[in-house]
């Protein structure tokens, strides 16, 4: 039978306490998200910008400056994920949402793009 020191126990512990933590990180999702898009995994990316989206409240009111932003990337991104697979009319609405969180013109130039695409389809 294997014996644990408590050295050993207490490493065990802690890593899964870090793990479990981590979990619930809606920026550690939008992070795992960009690699997940960059290695073009795109099914797992828009898992994680969804967890994003899971994680926050829906109340904007109750996020910071920062929450915000990384929720209206996750949604910009997204929308990104959803252009490869050719998901237009999903596209369009997250990065409409991505502009309401935060109106910005990345985000407004997002939705012209896919707009003359589904009008050209």
């Amino acid at each position: 039978m294997y014996k644990f020191s408590t050295q050993k126990l207490l490493i065990v512990f802690l890593l899964g306490l870090f793990v479990v933590a981590c979990q619930e990180d809606p920026e550690r999702h939008l992070k795992l998200g960009n690699w997940y898009l960059q290695k073009n995994l795109v099914d797992e990316a828009i898992l994680e910008f969804r967890e994003v989206s899971r994680l926050y409240p829906p109340d904007l009111n109750r996020l910071s400056r920062s929450e915000i932003q990384v929720l209206s990337k996750s949604h910009f991104n997204l929308a990104l994920a959803y252009t490869k697979k050719g998901w237009w009319k999903f596209a369009l609405k997250e990065a409409q949402t991505s502009f309401d969180i935060q109106p910005e013109k990345n985000n407004h130039d997002l939705i012209e793009l896919i707009e003359i695409k589904l009008a050209s389809n």
